[in-house]
């Protein structure tokens, strides 16, 4: 069995699918991993890396593959240079690659969307959402401590005392989590908000103070929060507006795959901060929580500094990586039937099982994943193969 390890071609994409340490992962599961050549260079994994770990660096390392690995969605035309029968791993957001989802389709591709794993205890150590937003979270909080002109801990000296820096996080998933840990071990005061009040405890045992508005909860499935009514939305805002307001530097997080972000703050509230403030808005590359950040941009609204996140993840590429590594070595450790006295290796998903069922977006000329077949080829009665149309929330 081949698995190739694609060099990433999309603008600003610096991660890999798999770093040179855990090619060893891969080979005692029976497979030859075959490398694309500079796939790893943006990670700072050297081609001689792979090698000296047992891989094989070759330039036609996709065409001949069993399985192919990536992080961003395989352009279409390297799709169409895979073997009928063979099978991708990457992230596959199939709302905006529909054409590459057709093309999978009809060329017998199985394709297994990373994002789509479900969020159940089993399956979290291939949860790539989780991992690359830990990244994510972690250089939110950096970022904001960068452009704030002021020191973030309390400083007591015989010149006077600096006051801490006041920072709020609005959103407390695992990016949220993980910028509210940072911006506490730097020395800020730091406030979150979530609409899951089962986030309140979460909050607290990093160190920041939840932000109570006294809003109706939006526990959702999954575990991310539910959708909220324009009316509820419009309140909300108006609660946070004073949180807001007295920030020194204000991180937005809350983000659904799939699905538009939900918008936060608006200009106006982004106005009412202090000169010198900074926003740090997550989710700018799915439409942002605050009004008027762009997507790779930093920008002035009022007096203070809006910062947008694209592609964030990718920033820091090396751990980046080492993780969404592990959970793709994961997700394709499932689909392995293990070698026996009788039979060897082989690659064998299991669409019955509920991890594999939901991350499998196109298999045996057909597209298992409801909501994208009903996008490609309108409603239907059920899935045309499988227990389940599987997927996101």
């Amino acid at each position: 069995m081949r698995i190739a390890v694609a060099r990433e071609t999309r603008p600003g994409e610096t991660r890999v699918a798999l770093v040179p340490e855990l090619v060893g992962a891969l080979t005692a599961l029976g497979y030859d991993v075959v490398v694309e050549p500079g796939a790893g260079l943006g990670a700072l994994a050297e081609d001689a890396d792979y090698e000296a770990a047992g891989a094989t660096v070759e330039d036609r390392a996709v065409e001949d593959a069993d399985v192919v690995v990536s992080v961003q969605p395989l352009e279409r035309a390297t799709a169409r240079r895979l073997a009928s029968g063979s099978t991708t791993v990457s992230f596959l957001p199939a709302a905006q690659e529909l054409d590459l989802v057709a093309d999978l389709r009809d060329l017998r591709i199985s394709s297994f969307a990373m994002e789509l794993v479900p969020r159940i205890s089993r399956a979290q150590s291939m949860d790539a959402l989780s991992s690359q937003s830990l990244v994510a979270g972690y250089r939110c909080a950096v970022v904001a401590a960068g452009l704030l002109r002021r020191f973030l801990p309390l400083n007591m000296t015989a010149a006077g005392t600096v006051e801490p820096a006041q920072v709020v996080v609005l959103g407390a998933g695992v990016a949220g989590l993980q910028a509210i840990a940072t911006a506490k071990r730097l020395g800020a005061v730091v406030r979150a908000y979530d609409v899951r009040p089962s986030s309140a405890e979460e909050i607290a045992s990093m160190g920041a103070r939840a932000i109570d508005l006294d809003l109706p909860p939006l526990e959702g499935s999954g575990g991310y929060a539910r959708e909220m009514d324009e009316e509820r939305a419009r309140l909300q805002r108006e609660l946070l507006a004073p949180h807001v307001a007295a920030a020194d530097a204000l991180i937005t997080t809350a983000a659904v795959p799939g699905r538009t972000a939900p918008l936060l703050v608006t200009r106006a509230m982004v106005e009412a901060m202090a000169p010198g403030s900074v926003v740090v808005d997550l989710a700018a590359d799915s439409g942002g929580n605050v009004e008027g950040s762009v997507p790779g941009e930093l920008v002035r609204v009022g007096a203070a500094q809006v910062w947008g996140g694209r592609n964030v993840p990718a920033q820091m590429p090396q751990p980046a990586s080492r993780l969404y590594a592990q959970n793709v070595v994961n997700l394709v450790a499932l689909m392995t039937r293990p070698a026996t006295a009788d039979a060897p290796a082989a690659l064998a998903p299991d669409l019955a099982d509920e991890v594999l069922d939901a991350a499998c977006v196109t298999h045996d000329g057909v597209v298992r994943h409801g909501p994208t077949r009903a996008l490609l080829e309108g409603p239907s009665d059920g899935p045309p193969v499988g227990p389940s149309t599987g997927g996101a929330p």
